[in-house]
């Protein structure tokens, strides 16, 4: 990791997270009242890039409790998915108590989404935000450090590296495994 301090916060572990949320592709949910459903999460080892610990959860919605049929299609997450889920602040005390063994880590994500999509879920539900102001966006990061000016997303980055998507695309636990591959693929070669 030497050789890219200046585009890592060092710290031991990064929390790589990736979120599902409820969506639509003709406005019955604005993008002001989109809410998490699904939470993936991995521990990075920032020192070795080995895989600490792994969360997952479906988190159920209030605001727009029924999923659209295209939120479905994307994600994959069903409606007795969320149904039976926890609540946003269940969730979220969850995932807290799962880091909590793990000491400081960094809060990590591809692109800035993920971060502004907790920031809206936990002022609507009237609990603090719980990774503090340090972000690194892996998108940023991964143009840098292969020096492209293109942002790509997931797939693209994939496929940049000469990888390929494993799992579904655009369910949190997947998509997080997948940014696990290229940021090792990228900072150790492999």
């Amino acid at each position: 990791m030497e050789k890219h301090d200046s585009l890592w916060i060092t710290a031991p572990y990064y929390l790589i997270i990736d979120l599902e949320a409820t969506c639509s592709d003709n406005g019955p949910v604005p993008r002001q009242e989109m809410e998490i459903i699904e939470i993936g999460a991995v521990l990075l080892d920032s020192r070795t890039f080995n895989e600490a610990a792994e969360f997952q959860t479906f988190v159920k919605p209030v605001r727009h409790p029924r999923l659209t049929s295209f939120c479905t299609a994307l994600t994959s997450i069903r409606q007795d998915q969320v149904e039976e889920a926890p609540g946003f602040v269940e969730a979220l005390a969850a995932l807290e108590a799962w880091r909590a063994p793990y000491g400081d880590s960094l809060f990590c994500s591809w692109g800035f989404y993920d971060r502004g999509q907790f920031e809206q879920d936990c002022e609507y539900h009237q609990v603090a935000y719980p990774f503090g102001d340090e972000h690194l966006n892996l998108k940023e990061a991964f143009s840098e450090m292969t020096n492209q000016k293109r942002r790509f997303g997931i797939g693209g980055a994939l496929r940049n590296l000469g990888l390929y998507f494993e799992g579904t695309p655009h369910r949190g636990i997947d998509d997080v495994r997948n940014i696990v591959r290229i940021i090792r693929q990228v900072c150790q070669g492999g």
